[in-house]
């Protein structure tokens, strides 16, 4: 399952607000909860077809997404990776983790949010968001960032 489109665009779309929201994205994801998140996911190329601001707007709006203090993009001391970056990061280690088992895809995304390597890949003042998928699954299934 590489290249999956809709869980591209759900990564996309979380980070998208979690910027909007200044929230962290594991905190962010706590709160659409699975049922939104699974929504998001299957209707994805619906969503796709308007501007993700507008999405991420009515998600925000009619979930009343509190704003929080989490602000990565203004701490950033360098080139801030644009969210449909950090999406493919997000998508990639998703994809690696799950193999074939797009039954659990919305499970999975919501295990790797929750976990500690949603901050490592937030903290954009390190070289971490963009080391190779590999790399990244690996530092994932080690439970840390690899030597």
């Amino acid at each position: 399952m590489k290249n999956n489109s809709a869980l591209f665009y759900a990564c996309s779309l979380i980070e998208f607000i979690g910027r909007e929201r200044k929230m962290k994205r594991s905190e962010l994801v706590q709160i659409l909860g699975e049922k939104t998140i699974r929504q998001i996911y299957r209707y994805a190329d619906v969503f796709h077809c308007e501007p993700i601001a507008k999405t991420a707007d009515d998600f925000i709006t009619n979930l009343n997404i509190p704003e929080g203090t989490f602000d990565n993009v203004a701490f950033c001391r360098y080139e801030v990776p644009d969210y449909w970056t950090i999406g493919e990061v997000y998508e990639r280690l998703i994809e690696d983790i799950s193999g074939d088992d797009e039954a659990h895809i919305v499970a999975r995304l919501m295990e790797v949010y929750a976990s500690w390597i949603s901050d490592a890949i937030s903290n954009y003042n390190t070289d971490f968001y963009y080391q190779s998928r590999d790399y990244i699954c690996e530092c994932y299934r080690e439970g840390k960032v690899c030597a």
